[in-house]
């Protein structure tokens, strides 16, 4: 069998583990050839690729990013871009595809799987924000990242007398920002889904001057205040529609400093999140990832998209794998809540 594997959205830490692991189960275990479709979908379009061997894998567990390249590309916003998909699968003689993405890579794998395209995804995201799986890889670094900003960043807040409102990655999904803020022992937590109220951020900073600490405050990029709109610069659109956030942090720190009269700055983690290499927990959930879609092609799992569950990898079919996000829900942001202040 021939398989094709892609890499598509933002990097990730665990997606080098991923493609190590379906050359692995492939090759060795079926005797297949595996084949890498450079920079995601924009690969698949325009047929390049590259042979993925044992020799091409080895050393890639704990290197961060992707050797295949990734991107943005949406087929569906190309000319006749399915059709050249189908085109160039057909024309490369693969028998199945394993994308490996988030919402918008798989979202695209769902579309083809309907139009007769073998595909068996993986979800990738460190926003976390996939509905049909427990966890996706890359989560657990990007928070482990923020938490150790968080904890040197304590120290440095204190020394100066000053706020520190620490902007973190979740467009929609504050996942990032519930479990670093929580790690780490911010003052005041900002999530996408729940509109905040300025003056109760204001006050829990004041609340902690208060007792002869510095605040810390960790936003979701995706965040908003409630009511009074604070000013954040706009940004492009991407091929999927999605606006390149960015600039809460730095709007938040404006008004705390002129609330509090005490000094604010921003730190906007941004891409740092993504690099690096993963935790052994997210190698490992990689890992289990791409041995588990390699069987699911030789079972003849069509259209699904393998997941966490509990302790389990289970299949679930594509489109309910996209057909929602996994938001914060109230009782989980209530927990942080209890330490505001």
């Amino acid at each position: 069998m021939r398989i094709g594997i892609l890499t598509g959205g933002g990097d990730c830490p665990g997606l080098n583990a991923v493609i190590r692991a379906v050359v692995r189960m492939a090759t060795t275990e079926y005797a297949d050839e595996v084949v890498g479709f450079r920079d995601g979908w924009r690969g698949v379009l325009d047929g390049d690729t590259v042979p993925l061997d044992m020799a091409a894998v080895r050393g890639l567990l704990p290197r961060g990013g992707t050797v295949l390249g990734a991107s943005r590309t949406n087929p569906y916003a190309s000319e006749n871009g399915e059709q050249r998909v189908l085109d160039t699968l057909e024309r490369l003689g693969i028998d199945a595809l394993i994308p490996v993405g988030g919402e918008d890579t798989l979202g695209v794998a769902s579309r083809l799987a309907e139009a007769g395209v073998h595909c068996v995804g993986v979800p990738k995201t460190i926003d976390n924000d996939l509905d049909a799986t427990d966890y996706t890889f890359g989560f657990d670094t990007a928070v482990g990242v923020a938490t150790e900003a968080i904890d040197r960043l304590h120290t440095t807040g204190d020394s100066h007398h000053r706020t520190l409102v620490v902007e973190v990655m979740g467009r929609h999904a504050g996942w990032i920002a519930l479990h670093a803020g929580m790690a780490g022992g911010a003052t005041v937590v900002l999530v996408p889904e729940r509109p905040f109220d300025l003056d109760a951020v204001v006050a829990h900073c004041q609340h902690r001057f208060q007792s002869g600490f510095s605040p810390i405050v960790v936003v979701s990029e995706g965040a908003r205040p409630a009511g009074t709109p604070l000013t954040t610069p706009g940004g492009q659109r991407d091929a999927f529609g999605h606006e390149r956030l960015g600039g809460i942090g730095e709007a938040l720190a404006r008004v705390i400093e002129d609330r509090t009269g005490r000094e604010a700055r921003a730190v906007v983690l941004g891409h740092v999140q993504r690099g690096g290499t993963p935790t052994p927990f997210d190698r490992v959930l990689a890992t289990r990832f791409g041995l588990a879609a390699v069987e699911a092609v030789h079972s003849g799992a069509w259209g699904v998209m393998v997941a966490l569950r509990g302790t389990d990898i289970v299949q679930v079919p594509l489109s309910v794998a996209v057909a929602k996000l996994k938001l914060v829900p109230v009782e989980r942001y209530a927990e942080v809540e209890v330490f505001f202040g």
